[in-house]
């Protein structure tokens, strides 16, 4: 069975981050204007995004149910199904920390500078 344990450390080496990530994501490439956060694994991937003002954020749910992204009195997307995406063009610049306000524990922070 000395398959087993090799197998067991791909696994785990598959769900380490990448070398040097922080889960911090810079601001996106100006020429595009766009980013995404991966809603995955009841989490926000990348929990903290930097986006510069005008810039436009897609949240996508690839949980197989809903989730939001909720900002009190800055924005808040609704119910996200599974599946689906919303996007938000940032006009502020700003720290706003979020969460997703069907489950709290879930949060995350739109950095715009």
């Amino acid at each position: 069975m000395p398959a087993v344990p090799a197998l067991a450390a791909l696994a785990l080496a598959a769900l380490a981050p990448a070398p040097g990530a922080s889960g911090v994501l810079p601001p996106s490439d100006a020429s595009n204007g766009a980013s995404t956060v991966v809603i995955e694994g009841m989490r926000f991937m990348p929990q903290t995004l930097m986006v510069g003002r005008g810039q436009t954020v897609t949240w996508l749910n690839r949980d197989p149910f809903p989730h939001t992204v909720t900002s009190p009195g800055s924005f808040d997307s609704k119910s996200i199904a599974a599946g689906a995406s919303w996007t938000f063009t940032v006009k502020k610049t700003g720290d706003y920390a979020y969460q997703c306000s069907l489950h709290p524990t879930m949060t995350g922070r739109l950095s715009v500078r």
